[in-house]
């Protein structure tokens, strides 16, 4: 593919309201993002999802820099590329690091796709024109603040409303939430805050005919999962304990879930989402694509991977305007009655809009032939 650079665009965005989740409060949002120059000039984008602190996962932005300037960056530059695929295999020897390695392949995902002149829905085996989404929000300081969120959405059309759940924070509100929005598809996201010494609030929820609950139990369990799920009517759905293909396949066999979120990033990138895709289509379990708090090139990612046909409950990639006061692509993501419109345009469907940009931008480092990459290997 003749990738000659990379840049890395450091931006900060302000998000339009707090959004708060068991790991605590955020209102603005560190992001990347990486922009593959070819030897044409033609330029592919993708996004790190990698948070300022390393809560949600063990990455975190800072260090996720590093990661794609002294090592993913520069194997891409310095490598032969014939298909977007072979990136995964390129990284495969280092460990984890699944958010840096997913934005450089993201962006090497989008210039293949426009390469090519197909939308990249279309380059990695999508059938849908639409996907239906729906929207995730964040705990506020009050149940009655959080009702008002909830009717917003409700009235704007998402086929799905997700709501955090904490200790403290989840049967009383859910009950009060059902009492008053009647039979919604609803579902509650727990990101890691419970554990089986918990399972008798657990079991409570079963009252209130939950789509799932994400991820109650720790990050990167199976076995407890595996042990709540026995126990519970509502299907567990496995967030953070699906960092990779593997985890994918273990915890179908162990029985710890009836739903998985595919997070791109989380998992390493399109190539893997594809394969856990396929997997879990090959078992009946059905998926959704999580969201990251992603401005616009990570939002189209989304939708991309959610017109592979297993994606059959609706995601998180809600309207651009939900999170942002302006985003920086154009256009932006519009859910409409919540269904998303696939751009029938090459790779992404949408333009970096650098005029909008520039308002966020913090840095831009560039990567080129001239950096290679920085390893040392042991016996």
């Amino acid at each position: 593919m003749n990738i000659k650079e990379i840049k890395m665009h450091q931006l900060v965005m302000n998000l339009k309201s707090h959004f708060t989740t068991s790991f605590g409060s955020q209102q603005e949002r560190f992001i990347t993002i990486i922009e593959a120059v070819d030897d044409q000039g033609v330029s592919g984008f993708g996004e790190c999802v990698s948070g300022e602190d390393p809560l949600y996962s063990e990455e975190f932005m800072d260090a996720s820099l590093i990661a794609m300037k002294k090592y993913f960056g520069p194997l891409v530059i310095h490598n032969t590329i014939n298909h977007p695929d072979d990136v995964w295999e390129l990284f495969k020897p280092f460990k984890r690091n699944n958010m840096s390695k997913a934005a450089i392949e993201g962006a090497v995902w989008d210039l293949y796709a426009k390469q090519q002149q197909q939308p990249l829905a279309d380059v990695i085996g999508g059938s849908k024109s639409e996907v239906d989404v729906g929207v995730s929000l964040g705990l506020e300081d009050t149940d009655n603040a959080l009702l008002e969120k909830v009717g917003e959405k409700v009235e704007e059309g998402y086929k799905r409303i997700k709501v955090k759940i904490k200790p403290g924070r989840d049967v009383d509100m859910v009950r009060k939430i059902r009492d008053k929005f009647g039979d919604i598809p609803l579902m509650v996201d727990a990101n890691s805050a419970y554990t089986l010494d918990d399972i008798e609030v657990l079991k409570e929820l079963d009252a209130f005919d939950l789509m799932m609950i994400e991820q109650p139990l720790a990050a990167g369990d199976l076995i407890d999962h595996a042990k709540l799920q026995k126990q519970l009517t509502t299907p567990v759905c496995l967030d953070e304990s699906i960092d990779s293909y593997e985890a994918a396949a273990g915890a179908i066999e162990l029985g710890s879930c009836e739903i998985i979120n595919v997070k791109v990033g989380r998992v390493g990138g399109i190539t893997q989402s594809i394969k856990i895709h396929d997997l879990a289509q090959k078992h009946g379990i059905p998926l959704w694509c999580g969201g990251m708090l992603e401005a616009g090139v990570g939002r189209f990612h989304n939708v991309a991977i959610t017109t592979l046909p297993n994606f059959t409950l609706p995601g998180d990639t809600a309207s651009s305007g939900r999170y942002w006061y302006e985003d920086i692509t154009t256009p932006e993501v519009i859910a409409e009655n919540g269904v998303v419109t696939v751009i029938d345009k090459p790779g992404i469907g949408a333009a970096v809009d650098f005029d909008k940009m520039q308002q966020y931008l913090k840095k831009t480092e560039v990567i080129t032939e001239a950096d290679k990459p920085d390893m040392i290997f042991y016996d």
